[in-house]
């Protein structure tokens, strides 16, 4: 490809060191300013990500809480067990359950619906008069968090533009840690009340965030893809008017959503060979037509992307917040109080790192994420070896 020349005769390209070469041919960087932060998407994205408080909130909670439930109602470790991990169980149908959702009624009403669920979940935790009543109430809320889990990611990917997405997309695992860190400082604050009042006080305390979180949704414009997918493409272009950084990249981007639902349509087939068309169906796809009937660049896609969130998750990193306290005790902390001191400072240090590989980090996300593998390693390790050799 020839270089153009522009008035003094050189080439763009040659005068521009920050060109880069794109399948074999040479892209000049046109040197455009970069673009100004767009703070109303900004604000989507934080309001949004507060849905994630719901999860990092029970985590948190729970962990201390449970030493209190378990004096209280004098429970066993089975069932202190149980009571734990249901969550994370009822949790997978909530999440299911949530695509389906926010085709149907909209992404900013499955964000009230997440909130609704948790805030009658933690109602029915904070008043249970017995451990069966308790379960309710804890699987109750786990189907809001398994809402919450979903939808907060996917509205920010969808209203952020490119420039911007990468770092708004960290916002949900920010505030996960933030509500992880709010429950510790619960914990910390109400430890000092009678025992059969401070975990209801503790798990009572979790109405705030939905309750805040129905509000906020109030101020929020809806999915631009969603519009778009109920035949509302004016309505979908002023939300990506005030959502992208240009006019020009607003109709870029309505062109690529209409682009994507057009392929879906044409491509994607329904039971009995019928295309699949997303404008009638509420863009409603399957498991088994996203494994089988796709290309293998987003079947490799789809394998990383699982991959990482279950190793992830089986390195047992939910396990130490949960029953932080308990590791804390057996490695010779003695006192509640410190026990309870030592969780926060630790909620703390998880928090600001968190903050600072989200929004400040250099490298790519790949090498992000490989670069800190070894420090998982090394910190299981010395869990492990606290906890045996005390």
């Amino acid at each position: 490809m020839a270089d153009m020349p522009n008035v003094s005769g050189q080439s763009l390209v040659s005068q521009n060191p920050k060109s880069d070469v794109m399948g074999g041919k040479e892209v000049a960087a046109m040197g455009n300013p970069k673009p100004k932060r767009n703070k109303f998407v900004i604000a989507c994205a934080v309001l949004a990500s507060t849905n994630s408080v719901l999860l990092g909130y029970d985590i948190g909670v729970m962990s201390g809480a449970v030493l209190f439930i378990r004096k209280d109602l004098d429970l066993n470790d089975t069932q202190v067990q149980i009571l734990i991990g249901s969550l994370n169980l009822i949790c997978l149908l909530g999440a299911a359950l949530a695509g389906k959702t926010s085709d149907l009624v909209g992404r900013r009403w499955t964000m009230a619906l997440a909130a609704l669920i948790f805030f009658i979940g933690a109602v029915v935790m904070s008043l249970a008069p017995s451990y069966a009543w308790l379960m309710v109430g804890r699987l109750i809320a786990g189907m809001g968090v398994g809402y919450a889990l979903v939808i907060a990611p996917v509205y920010t990917t969808e209203v952020a533009p490119a420039s911007t997405r990468g770092t708004l997309t960290c916002f949900p695992e920010i505030f996960i840690n933030a509500g992880i860190l709010f429950g510790y400082v619960a914990n910390y604050a109400f430890q000092g009340l009678p025992t059969h009042l401070s975990w209801r006080v503790m798990l009572g305390m979790g109405i705030i965030p939905p309750f805040f979180i129905g509000v906020f949704v109030l101020f929020m414009p809806e999915s631009p893809r969603w519009l778009v997918m109920k035949n509302r493409e004016e309505d979908a272009m002023k939300v990506l008017l005030r959502t992208s950084d240009s006019e020009a990249e607003a109709t870029q981007r309505l062109a690529q959503i209409k682009d994507g639902i057009e392929y879906a349509r044409k491509n994607l087939k329904k039971d009995g060979g019928q295309n699949f068309d997303p404008l009638k169906d509420d863009g409603e796809g399957t498991w088994a037509e996203l494994i089988t009937k796709t290309t293998p660049t987003i079947r490799r896609m789809l394998v990383v992307g699982l991959g990482i969130q279950f190793f992830q998750q089986a390195s047992g990193i939910d396990a130490i917040v949960y029953y932080s306290p308990v590791t804390f005790k057996k490695a010779g902390i003695k006192s509640q109080n410190a026990v309870l001191g030592a969780t926060m400072a630790m909620g703390f240090v998880k928090t600001g790192f968190i903050v600072l590989a989200g929004v400040f980090h250099r490298q790519s996300r790949a090498e992000t994420a490989v670069a800190h593998q070894h420090d998982r390693v090394d910190t299981l390790a010395c869990v492990f070896g606290s906890v045996f050799n005390s």
